[in-house]
């Protein structure tokens, strides 16, 4: 027979509901009861009923997890994240990938919002004249992208593509590109900025080109355009815009690395696996998934959190073989 609540109490002398907040809400109890009753609970082996707990707090113990698109190697790492950090809570993630179609978004997040505790939305879509109904579902956090008065974890786009602008400064490049992701995407707004004002400060000619949607394919088209601009030096919305661009280098017998250099975005692991490997900025994903999981818990438990508690995280470039030296010819 499993060990119960009631067991515990009797066995340490104290009342079930005393037993019950020692070990569900322990900063509630002395210390010195806190502490025997959670020995007496480990000798007799009891585990608590999570599920009976959740119910009689109203809750399913369950959360969201809403993606643009399952497939695009940004949004992996957030997605095991969030469900690693989920299950050491206790927590089970139900996912839901939109398949890149804004108009999606707010009727999948309402049909989600009556399974789970909260949200947690990577990339939102919606447009800010809707993002509103998004809110009056919370709790909900947003993760890449910063939305006013709800909680969110933003990557600092700013810092990563300033270093790869510098990085291309560095090796002789003064004609380069800025290859935009799609019209919808917060996060492109944020690169592109970033490169526009590194550019216009380090005294480079840039050029932009796109919008393209986040797909190999996209840079492959990228490419020609490149090449028939005269460009040296690429920066590209993402790592599978970058890895579509040096594709088509290669068909047409262009060196990357050596006759035009490309920098893509996400630092996703196909980027260490390509040929030549692909210099990127680094975004950390894993992070932002868990600390979205730690901010909405925190928020479902009615802990000390704000609301609108904005969290940034770091970029960084990581330096590969696909960016060389301008040519001079």
């Amino acid at each position: 027979m499993a060990v119960t609540l009631a067991d515990v109490a009797a066995a340490a002398g104290l009342s079930g509901s005393t037993v019950s907040r020692a070990l569900s809400a322990p900063e509630k109890v002395n210390a010195t009861t806190r502490e025997r009753v959670e020995r007496i609970a480990r000798e007799m082996g009891y585990v608590p009923n999570h599920s009976a707990r959740s119910l009689t707090a109203g809750r399913t113990d369950l959360i969201g997890l809403m993606v643009p698109d399952i497939a695009n190697p940004f949004f992996p790492p957030i997605i095991k994240a969030v469900q690693a950090r989920g299950m050491q809570h206790g927590r089970t993630v139900l996912i839901a990938d939109v398949d890149e179609r804004p108009a999606d978004e707010l009727p999948r997040a309402r049909t989600m919002r009556r399974q789970v505790d909260g949200l947690i939305i990577a990339s939102p879509r919606t447009p800010d004249d809707l993002m509103d109904e998004l809110l009056a579902l919370g709790p909900v956090v947003f993760v890449n992208r910063a939305v006013p008065g709800a909680a969110s974890v933003v990557i600092d786009e700013a810092g990563g593509m300033d270093q790869a602008v510098e990085h291309l400064a560095a090796l002789g490049h003064r004609n380069i590109a800025y290859l935009n992701g799609p019209k919808r995407s917060w996060s492109n707004t944020q690169r592109r900025n970033a490169v526009l004002a590194a550019s216009a400060r380090l005294g480079l000619e840039l050029v932009e080109l796109g919008p393209f949607e986040a797909q190999v394919q996209s840079g492959v088209h990228a490419a020609d355009l490149v090449i028939a601009r005269g460009i040296t030096g690429v920066i590209a919305y993402d790592d599978l815009i970058a890895l579509g661009v040096m594709a088509r280098l290669t068909e047409r017998g262009v060196r990357t690395g050596a006759d035009i250099s490309v920098i893509g975005v996400d630092d996703s692991p196909m980027s260490a696996m390509a040929y030549p490997t692909l210099t990127s900025v680094h975004v950390p994903g894993d992070a932002a998934g868990s600390q979205a999981v730690d901010t909405l818990l925190a928020i479902i438990e009615d802990r000390q959190v704000e609301d609108d508690e904005h969290v940034v995280l770091d970029s960084r470039l990581i330096v590969r073989s696909s960016t060389g030296p301008a040519r001079t010819t």
